[in-house]
């Protein structure tokens, strides 16, 4: 067994899919890449999925821009090449999240596009106390702005899978979210949720929540200012977070949950037919921009 180390987060390279192995290094690092395995297509991939848990089958709720590309596995982001995605923990801001996620390499790209982990004990411990202590106390509120079909962003639509109001609202309900329609047809979502939890298993204390990726200060200056100029508040953006009790984040705050992610950051070139596993409390993850051609599969059980 190999490892690829960087600041307090690795991975370990397993050329094997010894289950027992596997879970025991992911319960310690996080993170696993089995690579060697002869993994050379979707469908082989969710069966090498299968071993480990059934696999979800659907991403109702998620915010990210995701194509299918069969039962249970999906294309990892539609997000432009150019931008990187910041290291988050999968709806961590859902009532209902994924305990691990895995990675499937179908195409390399030409240049970058590495899934960064960041170990999330490891983010947690190194926030000041008085960071962590307005997280932990407060938790985080998320907004979400979901057109009816045009506006930006993602249509609630497309985010829970029907065009059926009510079965939205049937799933809203029992996520405990508040939210309500507008008469332009869009739906308004807050959700107040967490900002650390304890892992089920190791019983350790996490950060778990998509307070810096869903905060508008995360986007580049000039397209935050553009929403903000076009916004008359938060409720009117796409996506925006707050502190559980409704005040602002501190956009210091936030700088500094960047920069100890980044701090902790561990990546690696990605090689066809790659497979990352990774518990989604125990490791945040994200994306680099990248050139070329990138087709990165993803799973979650």
């Amino acid at each position: 067994m190999d490892k690829i180390s960087s600041g307090a987060t690795t991975i370990a390279v397993l050329g094997s899919p010894d289950r027992d192995s596997a879970d025991s290094l992911l319960l310690q690092h996080g993170a696993v890449l089995f690579r060697g395995l002869g993994v050379d297509s979707p469908a082989a991939f969710h069966e090498f999925v299968r071993t480990f848990g059934e696999p979800f089958t659907n991403y109702r709720h998620g915010n990210s821009p995701r194509v299918a590309v069969q039962a249970g596995v999906w294309t990892s982001t539609e997000y432009p090449a150019e931008y990187e995605i910041s290291l988050h923990n999968e709806l961590s801001y859902s009532h209902r999240w994924p305990s691990r996620l895995f990675f499937y390499c179908d195409q390399a790209p030409a240049t970058g596009g590495a899934t960064p982990v960041s170990d999330s004990r490891a983010v947690l411990d190194g926030l000041s106390p008085e960071v962590r202590s307005r997280f932990t106390s407060r938790g985080v509120a998320y907004l979400q702005n979901l057109h009816g079909g045009f506006g930006l962003g993602k249509s609630w639509q497309d985010t829970y899978e029907t065009d059926d109001r009510g079965e939205v609202e049937r799933a809203l309900a029992e996520t405990g979210a508040e939210f309500r329609w507008t008469d332009d047809d869009d739906l308004r979502v807050r959700q107040v949720r967490p900002a650390v939890r304890q892992h089920p298993v190791t019983g350790e204390e996490v950060w778990f929540n998509q307070a810096e990726q869903w905060h508008v200060s995360s986007l580049p200056a000039d397209e935050a200012e553009a929403l903000l100029e076009m916004a008359s508040s938060d409720e009117e953006l796409p996506l925006q977070a707050t502190y559980g009790d409704g005040s602002a984040l501190g956009v210091d705050d936030l700088r500094m949950v960047r920069e100890v992610a980044k701090r902790n950051e561990c990546s690696f070139p990605w090689e066809r037919g790659d497979v990352m596993m990774i518990d989604n409390l125990l490791v945040m993850h994200g994306r680099h921009a990248y050139t070329g051609s990138r087709r990165i599969l993803v799973s979650m059980i």
